[in-house]
């Protein structure tokens, strides 16, 4: 039979119409719900600066070694500013001990764009790199420099939570005349801000309590030959020795003062009031007198001990709860301001209130410390005793000093203080 082209066409039309009308075809599946995307966690740098090779690198370390710690706390506990999640980064420096790197590490730091500096471990290095933290903005806390400038150049974003050496040098002189009484001390100096300034202040101590003070003899931070200014004074008979500088150089000093016949005692600040006196200076170290200007690390509260032994598998040496203070404190200061802007947080951190491993802290108008204690040390057995605490002019027994401070220290939560038996 035969069908017209246009008709037969017409005819599948229709036929393929009427079956895609009879079919209900599926709806196309929906799009899945996007995942509601991460909050991004900010990150917040904050700068470590001190020497970590050279001579005094494990003072370096030990500083550093604080600051990690608190950061690594911190992020750990998970830490919110102004209602957003942050993860501190912490960056490390190495300035030698040496002012001219410490300037230029303090550059680098500025550059990576830091919130807060914990920093420079000497006086040398801290001063000068101070002035560039001031013109950035930066808040900067010494853990350790000591050296009165560095508070008296009217720099409104630099503190520091150790004692200055106008409260040291007085402290470690008078407890020198108190015990051992002499008539005639050397002081010599490693020519550095901190060993000259501190020496300036025993010297100054001393001659107002009528001791005559030799004429100063000086070497430098890295002096290991000291015969020919020991050679100088023993003629004149010295009943002590003061030196200004730090354990690297201290040590040779007083070892060879010894092979040389100097019966004196010898005294030092806390650059050279560690443990590695015994292994520089040997057997000569027992006996020697120390200070430090701030609360010895064995009067660092036990959480602080146990967390630093725990994470270094080693005990701190000198400094480290200072500048986990420190680190701890720019912590504070940003939640408490609710920013990690150094100009938005430093009014925080001037007016801060603050409960730390060294105790409470708050800062002067200057940046320092308030009511800032000092100890005096003695070597014996090869190890660094605390033997007094100076404060506000007042000496006491470093074993009287801890049970003050047990019985001052509040009950722990739910439990009672015991109460006095009724007479």
């Amino acid at each position: 039979m035969n069908v017209p082209v246009k008709a037969l066409s017409l005819s599948i039309a229709v036929a393929l119409t009427l079956v895609a009308c009879g079919k209900k075809e599926a709806p196309p599946p929906a799009p899945a719900a996007a995942a509601p995307a991460a909050t991004p966690m900010a990150t917040v740098k904050i700068g470590h600066v001190g020497p970590l090779t050279g001579e005094i690198a494990h003072l370096g370390k030990d500083n550093e070694n604080g600051a990690r710690l608190a950061i690594e706390e911190a992020n750990a506990k998970g830490v919110e500013i102004g209602g957003k999640k942050v993860k501190f980064e912490m960056l490390a420096e190495d300035d030698q001990a040496d002012p001219k790197v410490g300037t230029t590490v303090a550059q680098k730091l500025i550059d990576a764009k830091v919130s807060g500096v914990v920093g420079h471990l000497n006086s040398g290095t801290t001063i000068p790199a101070s002035a560039l933290y001031n013109q950035a903005g930066i808040p900067m806390i010494s853990g350790s420099a000591t050296n009165p400038k560095l508070t008296e150049q009217g720099f409104k974003n630099v503190f520091r939570v150790v004692g200055r050496d106008d409260q040291q040098g007085p402290a470690v002189a008078s407890y020198l005349m108190s015990t051992a009484k002499p008539k005639v001390v050397a002081v010599i100096d490693d020519a550095t801000a901190y060993g000259e300034g501190l020496a300036n202040e025993v010297e100054k101590t001393l001659k107002a309590d009528g001791v005559k003070v030799l004429p100063r003899e000086k070497g430098t931070d890295k002096t290991s030959d000291w015969k020919a200014v020991l050679t100088k004074i023993k003629g004149k008979k010295p009943d002590a020795v003061f030196y200004g500088g730090m354990d690297a150089t201290g040590g040779p000093l007083l070892k060879q003062a010894r092979e040389l016949g100097i019966k004196a005692i010898f005294t030092y600040g806390d650059g050279a009031c560690t443990d590695k006196m015994a292994e520089l200076a040997g057997a000569a170290a027992d006996g020697l007198i120390c200070s430090q200007a701030g609360l010895p690390v064995q009067a660092a509260n036990k959480k602080f001990l146990d967390s630093y032994k725990a994470r270094f598998n080693v005990d701190p040496i000198l400094y480290a709860p200072f500048t986990y203070d420190a680190a701890n404190l720019l912590i504070e200061a940003m939640k408490q301001a609710g920013s990690s802007e150094p100009a938005k947080y430093l009014p925080a951190l001037a007016k801060i209130s603050y409960d730390g491993a060294t105790g409470h802290i708050e800062f002067d108008d200057k940046g320092d410390r308030k009511n800032a204690e000092m100890t005096i040390f003695s070597m014996k057995d090869g190890k660094i005793v605390p033997l007094a605490i100076v404060k506000a002019g007042k000496t006491v027994k470093f074993e009287d000093f801890i049970k003050q401070q047990a019985a001052a220290a509040p009950a722990p939560v739910g439990e009672k203080k015991a109460e006095e038996p009724k007479k």
